[in-house]
């Protein structure tokens, strides 16, 4: 039996979306040849969610799992709260990442944690979140946004520094360069020694 081509139409009315890499720097990675080291099974948590655009995807993903997404900023928080209303499997959570103590009542042990935030110290909030919640062998994938690191400096060099860090508590898998669409990001993916 040959399968039906899907119509703009059927698109539309089976909900799928675009995923835009102009949007969204996991798409990005993925077009770049990051494979996601998830199921639809897995449990994520998401640190930096925005408005909720890649997390509305991953939730998509996630048709059997659960997606925990931590935003801190009340305008994004607002919109990210109505994709959550929509799915079953996103719980939201009004919170800093810098503090992650603050939500381990609500944040079980989980597969994944995707981290897009734009901090100084954005490896630093990886391994506090990781050390909290990631399971053993679990993975990490994080944008370093090295602009929102230090503006004196050279990407290369931040990103240098940003993995040396991260390699003391992960093993790196793979690195991508999110240029041209997204200028000074790294998209790294890497997963716990324990």
């Amino acid at each position: 039996m040959r399968s039906k081509r899907l119509t703009t139409r059927d698109l539309i009315t089976q909900n799928y979306r675009v995923w835009s890499p102009k949007r969204s720097k996991l798409a990005s990675a993925i077009l770049k040849g990051l494979k996601l080291p998830i199921d639809r099974t897995s449990s994520v948590l998401y640190l930096g969610a925005s408005t909720g655009t890649t997390a509305g995807h991953l939730s998509d993903i996630l048709t059997e799992g659960i997606l925990y997404v931590v935003e801190f900023a009340k305008k994004p928080m607002r919109e990210l709260i109505k994709i959550c209303e929509a799915r079953y499997n996103m719980i939201p959570i009004f919170e800093d990442a810098n503090h992650p103590e603050r939500y381990t009542g609500i944040v079980d042990e989980v597969d994944m944690i995707y981290q897009d935030i734009a901090q100084r110290n954005q490896a630093e909030i990886l391994i506090k979140n990781a050390d909290y919640f990631l399971k053993m062998r679990g993975w990490v994938i994080l944008a370093i946004k090295a602009r929102s690191i230090d503006i004196s400096r050279s990407s290369s060099e931040i990103f240098s520094t940003e993995l040396e860090k991260l390699s003391e508590v992960f093993e790196i898998d793979a690195t991508f360069d999110l240029s041209p669409g997204h200028r000074d990001h790294l998209m790294v993916v890497g997963r716990s020694r324990i």
